[in-house]
């Protein structure tokens, strides 16, 4: 296994920060309510192995609202938020994920990248724990800007159900 990696263990809604085979910490998050799967449109969390290909919210206050991977100047609060309750807010940090595995997970109609598939920060802390998300894996806002800090470009991710069988190829 990687030296430093990420384990979106999906069967439990957890994220473990692993060093080796060795858990460092471990973070309640939120799959998508579709399961897993990697084409496109379809809701799905893409399986397999990823790498963060890009960074976005660094120095952004925790609750900072991102639409279209931009800060919108404004922070999240509730009383702020109630006028529109529907809103799948992504707050904080992103952690955008790229696919490792061509023909899996990366090109075509299954790229992770190209399908805006990111580890981020989520108002909707209360079901953490529940696959509710459209597709990205959410955390708490607090929680993702930790782990922002800890996890810089090109930390390998992995997303199943269970441990991987394999390390990742290495494309970086």
């Amino acid at each position: 296994m990687p030296a430093h990696w990420l384990w979106v263990d999906v069967s439990t809604q957890r994220l473990r920060e692993m060093n080796g085979v060795e858990r460092r910490s471990e973070y309640v998050v939120s799959t998508a309510r579709n399961g897993l799967g990697e084409q496109r449109d379809s809701g799905c969390t893409p399986r397999g192995w990823h790498v963060v290909r890009a960074h976005i919210g660094e120095g952004l206050p925790t609750t900072a609202i991102l639409r279209g991977r931009r800060w919108t100047g404004a922070c999240y609060s509730a009383e702020w938020a109630a006028g529109q309750p529907r809103q799948d807010w992504i707050l904080g940090r992103i952690l955008w994920l790229s696919g490792s595995e061509n023909g899996f997970n990366r090109g075509g109609r299954q790229d992770t990248f190209r399908r805006y598939i990111y580890i981020h920060g989520t108002a909707d802390v209360d079901r953490l724990g529940q696959p509710v998300s459209a597709g990205c894996v959410r955390m708490a806002p607090d929680a993702v800007c930790m782990l922002f800090a800890a996890c810089p470009v090109n930390t390998p991710v992995f997303i199943g159900l269970q441990p991987p069988l394999r390390s990742p190829a290495r494309r970086y």
